[in-house]
């Protein structure tokens, strides 16, 4: 499986942007996904999570309210629409997918990046004053 993630770029504080995550058509049949962000000095943290059903969902405290988190299945793709860009929201932003058992699911995707088996190469979001 293959993510390939577009949208990322350079906005002014207080601005929006959209995020696209194309998975390859072998896409896991049931499957957490989600967008990962990582500052320069600072570990990676999950910003939001979706899973399969496309209601399951995780916004990061630090994202809440201003991040929303969603997906087409019929596309393969995942978004993450952010409305009122901070600085501090800048980072690299990675999309990531794992395998989730549909019986053992719980109604929260997996939070810890080791979960998350598969990869995008990333795309950059800057948020400038």
């Amino acid at each position: 499986m293959h993510l390939v993630e577009s949208g990322g770029g350079s906005v002014q504080v207080g601005g929006s942007m959209k995020l696209s995550c194309k998975a390859s058509d072998d896409a896991l049949p049931n499957n957490c996904m989600g967008w990962s962000r990582q500052a320069p000095g600072k570990e990676r943290e999950a910003a939001a999570l979706i899973y399969s059903d496309a209601i399951s969902t995780f916004h990061a405290n630090s994202v809440k309210g201003r991040f929303t988190i969603s997906r087409d299945n019929a596309k393969n793709t995942v978004y993450l629409q952010m409305h009122n860009l901070r600085p501090e929201d800048s980072a690299m932003y990675y999309c990531a997918a794992a395998a989730v058992d549909s019986e053992e699911f719980d109604g929260t995707c997996p939070y810890l990046s080791s979960n998350y088996s598969y990869w995008g190469q990333g795309t950059q979001v800057t948020v400038s004053e």
